[in-house]
Formats: structure tokens, sequence, C-alpha cells
């Protein structure tokens, strides 16, 4: 009301956000919870298809996703909450932080710890810097639940969810704790592990040595890269890259701006699909932009083949060291990958949530199932190499 401008109030997901605030109601109250903190006497104006309030001064705050935050684009904001910020796909921040710098505007951050991932590492950053307000409540700290309420509560998610899960949720949501993991984190324990061994750290490219790429391509959604160089049975995963609605012309061109000599490209399965509007297939564009060659991984079928995917990616952690700054946004996404819970029946279910976390594993799932060291086989005036990704022997 002071100061007019564009404010907004983003949820991890644009649907989420509908569900959770613009058409939540307060229990205790009985009325919505936007009719409470926007009484219609300070409304000019209301689009619920929008889920946008106009205000008699001419601000307007708008409910949006974090999942689509670079189709926001006209309208720059004074004043930005991130709600369910661990939740939320990192890469919204880098891309409003320049727009609240030249405004002049401001940020704020709600939420719930969910494992060792971009919120932890945040809040470590704000609590450290003399210009930004940071503070840990946990339930001890606030006086909404009673010390009997929460031993209730503890006992009620061991019970229903086992030792170690109810431990874990119960620590993350009534002690923000961030070092339990997200219910059913599919790769919490080899990052875990990971950081107990310090593979996460510096990473350097290693000059003279090719980096090979690993890609999940996005349509409407994100498409990621993890560029690693692999040297006898160690990997060294020295980058990361992720970007939305971009075409593969933007690819090609981050990959030429980096200084790496590139061996072999993988992509999953629809980069071979071929179009039917120009009969070309994404392989064939991205090895027309110089992305070449291009290595197809064969499609995941079924959960089973899912799974079988997961489990591979599991096994090769061991094996890789991850560059702790320039991978930071694809360990973000492996860590907060989990499989959906099932509220009905309360247990985990086979197949994994599809969120933003889902764009990083999906692409390190092409990089566990798809590569395969170069196996040499000296015969009689030949050399052979084999071939697992497209079949075949080559010569």
């Amino acid at each position: 009301m002071q100061k007019p401008g564009n404010y907004w109030h983003m949820l991890p997901e644009y649907n989420q956000a509908r569900k959770v605030i613009w058409d939540a109601v307060n229990p205790k109250t009985g009325k919505r919870r936007i009719d409470e903190a926007f009484p219609e006497s300070i409304r000019s104006a209301t689009r619920k298809h929008d889920m946008q309030i106009e205000l008699i001064n001419g601000s307007i705050w708008q409910l949006l996703g974090s999942d689509n935050y670079n189709r926001y684009v006209g309208s720059p904001p004074r004043g930005v909450v991130f709600s369910e910020w661990s939740l939320a796909n990192p890469m919204c921040w880098p891309y409003i932080m320049p727009i609240l710098e030249e405004n002049g505007g401001w940020a704020i951050w709600i939420y719930t710890m969910r494992g060792n991932n971009h919120g932890a590492q945040l809040l470590n950053f704000a609590m450290n810097q003399p210009d930004w307000f940071a503070q840990k409540l946990t339930a001890e700290d606030t006086p909404v639940f009673t010390r009997e309420q929460l031993v209730r509560i503890k006992s009620e998610l061991i019970s229903i969810h086992g030792p170690e899960h109810g431990e874990a949720l119960f620590m993350q949501e009534y002690y923000c704790s961030s070092e339990a993991s997200v219910l059913g984190a599919i790769y919490a324990k080899q990052i875990a592990q990971a950081r107990k061994d310090k593979r996460i750290c510096n990473v350097p490219h290693a000059s003279g040595i090719e980096v090979n790429t690993f890609w999940d391509l996005g349509m409407d959604d994100s498409t990621t890269i993890w560029f690693i160089q692999s040297i006898g049975r160690e990997h060294r995963v020295i980058d990361y890259y992720e970007a939305t609605g971009e075409g593969l012309p933007h690819y090609a061109k981050i990959l030429k701006e980096k200084p790496y000599v590139y061996g072999e490209h993988f992509m999953p399965h629809d980069a071979a699909v071929r179009e039917l509007g120009t009969g070309k297939s994404r392989r064939d564009t991205a090895e027309e932009l110089g992305i070449r060659p291009v290595k197809i991984v064969k499609r995941a079928k079924d959960a089973q083949a899912v799974r079988n995917g997961i489990e591979a990616g599991r096994n090769i952690f061991s094996q890789c060291w991850f560059d702790e700054k320039k991978c930071a946004q694809g360990l973000s996404g492996l860590e907060g990958y989990h499989f959906e819970y099932d509220e009905e029946n309360k247990k985990l279910k086979d197949t994994p949530a599809h969120t933003w976390h889902s764009h990083a594993s999906d692409g390190w799932r092409t990089f566990a199932v798809g590569y395969q060291p170069r196996i040499i086989h000296k015969t009689v005036g030949a050399i052979m190499r084999e071939n697992p990704i497209d079949g075949g022997w080559g010569g």
C-alpha cells in the first residue's frame, strides 16, 4: 500500500499456488485466506483466472509458480515472496534477482528444510550477511505446539513411517533439520556418502581429456546437461547446465562457450524421433549445430526399467567426484529426487515424483545407463570397439 508496484507470491508449482493460497480457507475463521489478507475495501479488481488482485493504490499482487519463472516478463516485481523455497527450482532466483536489484526491491523466503539442498545453503549464506535477515525457528522456539504434543506427534510419525523415515520427518518439519533426508529420497545416501568422502569439492577441468555430455531433453520444461570427464574408473563431474524454454541453438552456443574438448553427447531416445513437419530429429538438428557425435540411449519402457536406471545411478555414485560450485543446481536436483508418497495407503510408490528435480535426475540416468568405457579388442589386422548404445561393433 505504501509503495505501488507489482508484488509476487511464488510457490514451487503454479497449480499448487491456487490450491494452497488462492482457494484455501482458514479453518479457524472459515474465511478464504486471500480475503483475510486483502479485504474488498482495499481492492479495485480481482482476476480469478490469473490469481491476481489489484489494490486501490495501483499495486498488483499475484500468485505464481516458480516452475515457470522465465515466462513472467513485462511486469517486473518490486517484491517477491518465495514460499516453500526448498522445493522450488533454485534457478528462478538468479532470474529475478537482477530485476529486484534494479527496482530497489526485496525478497522473502519462507520454507521448511527438505534436506541439505539450496534451502540450507541459502540459510547458511544469509546468516553471515550483514544486509540480510535470517531466522531459524524450531517447534521449541514458537508457541504453536506443547511439549506433550511434540512427543505424541513424533510417536505417531514413527508408527506410520517407521523409525528412520518417521524420525527424519519429525526433525525436518518440527526442528528445521537440514540433515534429515526427504521422505523417499532416491539418492540421499549416495550424496551423503559423497560429502563424507569429500567427493563434493573443487573438481577442476583436466585439459587434454575429452568431456562427454549427458542430456535430458525438455519440450515445455527444462533441458539439462551434465559435463563429465572419465579417467579409468573415476568420473569427474565438472559442470552442469540447465535452462527452460530454449531451443537447441541455445545449448549449442553454451557448449561452444565452455573451454572443453568434447567427446560424445549422450541423449535420451526422444532425440531420435523425427518431427512430422521437418522430417528431422533433434539429433539431426544437434549435429548440424556442431553437437556431435550424438549417441542415443535406449528408452526406459516401463517402471521397472526406470527403477533399473535409478539403481544404475546409485551404483555409479561411488566412482564420481562433483564440482561443488558448478554442479550445485544439479546436486540439488538429485538430492530432492524422490518416490511419490501414497497418502491413502501410507507408503511410497514405485514411481518417482515429477518435479523440477526430475530433469537433473533424468540426465543423470542418461549417464548411468548410457555411458560405457571404450573396450578395445585387438584382433588380426583390425581393432574393434564395442558400442553398447547403438548396438553392434564398429571397426
